[in-house]
Protein backbone atom coordinates (compact mmCIF):
# COMPACT_ATOMS: atom_id res chain seq x y z
CA UNK A 1 0.00 0.00 0.00
CA UNK A 2 1.00 3.87 -0.40
CA UNK A 3 1.16 4.29 3.64
CA UNK A 4 3.71 1.40 3.78
CA UNK A 5 6.46 2.54 6.77
CA UNK A 6 4.51 5.61 7.98
CA UNK A 7 1.83 3.92 10.28
CA UNK A 8 -0.65 1.28 10.25
CA UNK A 9 -3.36 0.78 8.53
CA UNK A 10 -6.30 -1.15 9.87
CA UNK A 11 -9.59 -1.67 7.74
CA UNK A 12 -12.14 -3.28 10.27
CA UNK A 13 -14.83 -1.12 8.38
CA UNK A 14 -15.76 -1.79 4.83
CA UNK A 15 -13.27 -0.73 2.23
CA UNK A 16 -14.61 2.77 1.63
CA UNK A 17 -13.52 3.50 5.25
CA UNK A 18 -9.95 3.28 6.31
CA UNK A 19 -8.51 4.29 9.84
CA UNK A 20 -4.59 5.46 10.21
CA UNK A 21 -2.45 5.03 13.47
CA UNK A 22 0.20 7.55 14.35
CA UNK A 23 2.74 5.48 16.12
CA UNK A 24 4.14 7.70 19.21
CA UNK A 25 7.76 8.20 18.16
CA UNK A 26 6.07 9.29 14.78
CA UNK A 27 4.11 11.82 16.87
CA UNK A 28 7.15 12.97 18.67
CA UNK A 29 9.16 13.66 15.50
CA UNK A 30 6.11 15.43 13.99
CA UNK A 31 5.93 17.87 17.52
CA UNK A 32 9.86 18.00 17.45
CA UNK A 33 9.69 18.85 14.24
CA UNK A 34 7.14 21.84 14.08
CA UNK A 35 8.73 23.30 17.24
CA UNK A 36 12.10 23.59 15.70
CA UNK A 37 10.81 24.97 12.61
CA UNK A 38 8.91 27.70 14.76
CA UNK A 39 12.26 28.34 16.65
CA UNK A 40 14.22 28.96 13.58
CA UNK A 41 15.09 32.55 12.61
CA UNK A 42 13.83 32.11 9.09
CA UNK A 43 13.50 34.39 5.95
CA UNK A 44 10.59 36.62 5.07
CA UNK A 45 10.73 39.00 8.01
CA UNK A 46 10.27 36.29 10.65
CA UNK A 47 13.28 37.45 12.55
CA UNK A 48 12.57 41.25 12.76
CA UNK A 49 9.84 43.02 15.24
CA UNK A 50 6.65 44.34 14.74
CA UNK A 51 6.73 48.13 14.13
CA UNK A 52 4.98 49.66 16.92
CA UNK A 53 2.27 52.30 16.60
CA UNK A 54 3.16 55.70 15.55
CA UNK A 55 4.74 57.51 17.82
CA UNK A 56 2.95 60.64 19.70
CA UNK A 57 3.53 63.64 18.77
CA UNK A 58 5.29 64.36 21.95
CA UNK A 59 8.16 62.20 21.34
CA UNK A 60 8.41 64.03 18.10
CA UNK A 61 12.10 66.04 17.89
CA UNK A 62 11.86 67.62 14.43
CA UNK A 63 10.60 67.28 10.96
CA UNK A 64 11.63 67.80 7.18
CA UNK A 65 10.16 68.66 4.17
CA UNK A 66 11.73 66.16 1.35
CA UNK A 67 10.93 67.87 -2.20
CA UNK A 68 12.70 65.28 -4.53
CA UNK A 69 10.19 62.78 -2.68
CA UNK A 70 7.75 65.16 -1.69
CA UNK A 71 7.61 63.73 1.94
CA UNK A 72 7.06 65.27 5.09
CA UNK A 73 9.38 63.55 7.36
CA UNK A 74 8.60 63.39 11.03
CA UNK A 75 11.00 62.28 13.40
CA UNK A 76 10.50 60.74 17.17
CA UNK A 77 12.82 59.55 19.38
CA UNK A 78 10.79 57.26 21.63
CA UNK A 79 13.51 56.62 24.32
CA UNK A 80 13.17 60.75 24.84
CA UNK A 81 17.14 61.19 25.03
CA UNK A 82 17.07 62.92 21.68
CA UNK A 83 18.33 61.00 19.02
CA UNK A 84 15.60 59.74 16.02
CA UNK A 85 14.62 56.23 16.42
CA UNK A 86 11.42 56.34 14.49
CA UNK A 87 10.67 58.47 11.59
CA UNK A 88 7.61 58.44 9.24
CA UNK A 89 7.38 59.52 5.27
CA UNK A 90 3.81 60.87 3.86
CA UNK A 91 2.98 62.43 0.65
CA UNK A 92 2.24 65.79 0.22
CA UNK A 93 -0.66 66.38 -1.50
CA UNK A 94 -0.08 70.12 -1.40
CA UNK A 95 2.59 72.69 -0.40
CA UNK A 96 2.28 76.44 0.09
CA UNK A 97 3.20 79.23 2.68
CA UNK A 98 1.03 80.59 5.12
CA UNK A 99 0.26 84.83 5.09
CA UNK A 100 3.56 85.14 7.37
CA UNK A 101 6.23 82.80 5.37
CA UNK A 102 5.81 79.65 7.20
CA UNK A 103 5.38 76.39 5.02
CA UNK A 104 2.02 74.37 5.16
CA UNK A 105 1.57 71.16 3.77
CA UNK A 106 -1.46 68.82 3.18
CA UNK A 107 -0.59 65.18 3.44
CA UNK A 108 -2.07 62.19 3.33
CA UNK A 109 -3.41 60.77 6.84
CA UNK A 110 -1.34 58.26 6.96
CA UNK A 111 2.87 57.43 6.35
CA UNK A 112 3.65 55.80 3.26
CA UNK A 113 7.25 55.15 5.22
CA UNK A 114 8.24 53.89 8.53
CA UNK A 115 12.35 53.77 9.57
CA UNK A 116 12.68 52.03 13.09
CA UNK A 117 15.09 49.68 14.41
CA UNK A 118 17.43 49.54 10.87
CA UNK A 119 14.86 49.09 8.79
CA UNK A 120 12.69 50.73 6.40
CA UNK A 121 8.61 49.86 5.89
CA UNK A 122 6.76 50.27 2.67
CA UNK A 123 2.73 50.85 3.59
CA UNK A 124 1.10 50.82 0.39
CA UNK A 125 -2.18 51.31 1.72
CA UNK A 126 -1.25 54.03 3.88
CA UNK A 127 -3.70 53.08 6.62
CA UNK A 128 -1.57 53.68 9.53
CA UNK A 129 0.22 50.76 11.47
CA UNK A 130 -1.76 47.47 11.49
CA UNK A 131 0.08 44.94 9.88
CA UNK A 132 -0.01 45.06 6.49
CA UNK A 133 3.63 46.80 6.36
CA UNK A 134 6.01 45.63 4.14
CA UNK A 135 10.00 45.58 4.49
CA UNK A 136 11.20 47.66 2.04
CA UNK A 137 14.96 47.58 3.01
CA UNK A 138 16.73 46.34 6.20
CA UNK A 139 19.83 46.92 7.58
CA UNK A 140 19.43 50.78 6.78
CA UNK A 141 19.74 53.89 8.84
CA UNK A 142 18.20 56.95 8.87
CA UNK A 143 20.36 59.71 7.00
CA UNK A 144 19.80 63.07 8.62
CA UNK A 145 22.70 64.59 7.37
CA UNK A 146 20.93 64.59 3.46
CA UNK A 147 18.33 67.21 4.86
CA UNK A 148 19.30 70.83 5.35
CA UNK A 149 17.95 73.16 7.45
CA UNK A 150 15.21 74.93 5.77
CA UNK A 151 15.48 78.69 5.83
CA UNK A 152 12.97 81.23 4.26
CA UNK A 153 14.19 84.65 4.48
CA UNK A 154 17.45 83.68 6.92
CA UNK A 155 14.43 82.47 8.65
CA UNK A 156 14.32 78.88 10.21
CA UNK A 157 11.27 77.18 8.67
Amino acid sequence: MALEGHGRLRRPHPPHYCEFVVTPLQLAVSVLTVSLLLLLPGSGGWTKEILPLEPDLATRIDEHYDHEARLFLMLFSLKGNGHVDYVTGRLVREYTRSNYGNPVYQTEAYPLFYWWNHTMYNDPEQDGVNGNERVYQENVEFDLSRYKPCTFNGQPC
